[in-house]
């Protein structure tokens, strides 16, 4: 009898350790495995065909696991853009949120496509698409709203006066390889 209790006992104490080795492998097994940045990183470029985005239109796309807006601006939404430098917090884009060729009133290489990383530089949140004039109020310039917490941005993705966001929406790495074809992920001056 009492050597069958030693033989249980000597059992559950190698089925513990057992256990105890296993749990203890798992998190170090996951310790060795890339982040998820790292993974991003390593993501390959996105090419994008643009020729059935028409003017005012948009469209996502997915690059690093994060969305990437194509907004295709119409003459109105460029002619606007400088009308209200006094509603933006950096109306120059002096803070770097985007490469140095988007650093510019349009925020990209051809004033006519808008590129940038759909989240708000407030948390993480996905803004919304709100282009009209007037569409959220008498003074609205047509933009980006986000209904997390209320930031806005103007049709250039930089941040308005007066609210959460602290910069302007982030402008991803791309080039266009064509007139209507863009490759997101990649530099042109690194090409």
């Amino acid at each position: 009898m009492e050597e069958d209790r030693r033989h249980l006992l000597c059992f559950i104490i190698a089925t513990m350790a057992g256990l105890g080795i296993v749990a203890g492998t798992i998190p170090f097994s996951v310790s060795l495995m890339p982040t998820s940045e790292t993974l991003a990183k390593t993501t390959h470029p996105v090419e994008v065909d643009l020729s059935h985005l028409a003017p005012g239109e948009s469209m996502v796309v997915a690059w690093q696991n994060k969305p990437i807006w194509i907004i295709r601006r119409t003459q109105t939404m460029l002619d606007n853009l400088p009308n209200i430098h006094s509603l933006l917090r950096d109306p120059n884009s002096f803070i770097p949120q985007q490469p140095k060729y988007a650093q510019n009133e349009y925020r990209s290489l051809n004033p006519e496509y808008l590129i940038l990383i759909g989240l708000c530089t407030h948390l993480g949140c996905s803004p919304q698409f709100k282009p009209l004039l007037g569409e959220l109020n008498r003074k609205w310039p047509g933009g980006f709203y986000c209904p997390c917490h209320g930031s806005k941005f103007d049709l250039a993705g930089r941040v308005m006066i007066g609210v959460p966001a602290p910069t302007n929406l982030k402008v991803p790495p791309y080039r266009f390889l064509n007139e209507h074809t863009v490759l997101i992920g990649e530099d042109p001056s690194l090409v």
